[in-house]
């Protein structure tokens, strides 16, 4: 698998091979044609005496000393090493490419001034299949992913630490040695142009796109599925209840969804008439209305992320004139936002699915159920404590649903002085996603077990996602060590 990186940039599609399947990397001759027209303004600039900032200056509330031709490859060393200043544990590999894979993006765009080789190195350190060490804080979301890009950065210049192509830290000059990579000597420009950018908050937003977006499916058909063994009707799925009297398309998709789910529901079909039950609880009648308001949050977030996709974020950026100018597109601002969002919406997906679990174990509330679905209820304490851990995933949900991006801490002498805190939303959306997987994979298993304990048969669809979690987790039975067979079912739902 190889992703070609031009000048017109990449696809969601793109990023997530690269930073999930680790797909290689190769820049067009179109890119590489139009870095080196580009580096020839800056080394132009780099002669002059008007001090530039990025090329000939100090950086930040530094930005007013002009740096003398000698000691500007210095410079650029220095801001590389200053700025790897992160703290905490190692974040997910996938991250790290996925940020890399976009900065890489910009440096192809040919505005940046890098020279081609920084460009070709960078991509030879992905393609070697080099992680380098970024760590969990550093970043204010603002002037770029600072402190996780400078880590990648130090890399290139064959300094700070990595993980090898199988998963073992390694000295870096070894790593680099092995694939055979040069380490780069930066020049001017070149430091700023590889940490000034939303790569990491940007990457953990597409990452999270792809993975609500299957998610919001799977909760459509398990949902249903609930509502099948709670013995719950079909109708309030019917098309004509949705898009023309509430033209949500989120909505009208996740109705859809889990109508299509019940077609042929024996168990459904049971109870259509004469059973005396005139309303089903929220948590199942509601379900396409709060699935449906989350996909179109993440309809409004792929949208701002298809933007930023085709940003190009740097400070200072060469203009097609070939004018070097500061701007203040490294602010994460839009994308912070979204992230947040996202989170809100998450956390509402997972409390509705809590909700209908609990409904399966509560005797007054089950239809004829047994218990907690226990196989000898008192004996056996069945799928109660799996609520409970349920339950403490969407308690912790609603906890990471507190915005990031209304908080914002002054930085560099207060020349920096309001940032983002985009990268601190996009850890916290990755962590509520995760969990999101974890509330439904229990929904799911609960749900399952209350459809089997029914006399009539399930729908095909329900019916099919049933024999396929049974491939992986037994069904009624005495009570047994829960753990593996919810994580068993969380693999499941994982994204293949």
């Amino acid at each position: 698998m190889k992703v070609v990186i031009s000048t017109s940039g990449m696809t969601f599609a793109d990023v997530i091979a690269i930073a999930r399947k680790g797909a290689e990397v190769e820049i067009s001759a179109e890119s590489l044609a139009a870095m080196a027209a580009t580096r020839e303004h800056i080394e132009r600039l780099a002669q002059a005496e008007t001090p530039v900032y990025g090329i000939s200056t100090g950086f930040g509330a530094l930005a007013q000393r002009h740096i003398p031709a000698g000691d500007r490859v210095q410079l650029q060393k220095s801001l590389i090493r200053s700025h790897a200043a992160g703290m905490g544990e190692p974040i997910e590999r996938e991250v790290v490419r996925a940020l890399m894979a976009l900065r890489l993006k910009t440096m192809c765009s040919g505005q940046t001034g890098v020279r081609p080789v920084v460009a070709q190195t960078y991509a030879a350190i992905l393609n070697a299949g080099i992680t380098p060490r970024v760590l969990e804080y550093g970043s204010l979301g603002c002037s770029g992913d600072l402190a996780p890009l400078a880590h990648c950065a130090m890399v290139l210049m064959g300094e700070g630490r990595a993980f090898g192509p199988d998963g073992a830290e390694k000295p870096v000059p070894e790593l680099l040695s092995a694939a055979g990579i040069s380490p780069v000597e930066l020049q001017e420009k070149e430091g700023l142009a590889l940490i000034n950018g939303t790569d990491g908050m940007l990457g953990m937003l597409i990452m999270a796109i792809s993975d609500l977006e299957l998610l919001l499916d799977q909760a459509d058909v398990i949902a249903a599925m609930s509502v099948e063994g709670q013995m719950g009707t079909d109708q309030v799925f019917r098309p004509e209840l949705h898009e023309p009297l509430r033209p949500h398309p989120g909505q009208a998709i996740s109705a859809a969804n889990m109508f299509t789910a019940l077609k042929g529901s024996e168990i459904v079909s049971s109870h259509r008439h004469g059973d005396g039950v005139v309303q089903d609880a929220y948590s199942l009648r509601c379900s396409p209305q709060v699935a449906g308001a989350a996909r179109d949050t993440v309809t409004h977030a792929k949208l701002v992320a298809t933007r930023e996709l085709a940003a190009i974020i740097d400070n200072p950026v060469v203009l097609q004139s070939g004018e070097v100018t500061s701007n203040g597109n490294f602010h994460g601002a839009p994308v912070a936002m979204v992230l947040d969002f996202l989170a809100i919406a998450v956390a509402d997906v997972g409390s509705i699915s809590e909700r209908r679990t609990d409904r399966f174990l509560d005797v007054s509330r089950n239809r004829g159920l047994p218990h907690f679905l226990a196989h000898d209820a008192g004996v056996d304490s069945g799928l109660m404590i799996a609520q409970y851990t349920q339950a403490a995933m969407v308690s912790e949900n609603k906890r990471l649903a507190s915005p990031a991006s209304v908080d914002s801490i002054p930085s560099s002498a207060m020349q920096e002085d309001h940032v983002s805190m985009g990268w601190h939303a996009g850890r916290k959306l990755r962590k509520a996603v995760d969990n999101l997987r974890r509330i439904l994979a229990i929904e799911l298993v609960t749900a399952a077990r209350a459809v089997e304990l029914r006399e009539h048969k399930p729908a095909p669809v329900t019916g099919e996602l049933i024999a396929i979690l049974r491939e992986r987790v037994p069904g009624m039975g005495p009570d047994r060590d829960l753990s593996p067979e919810l994580e068993a079912a969380y693999e499941l739902l994982a994204p293949r």
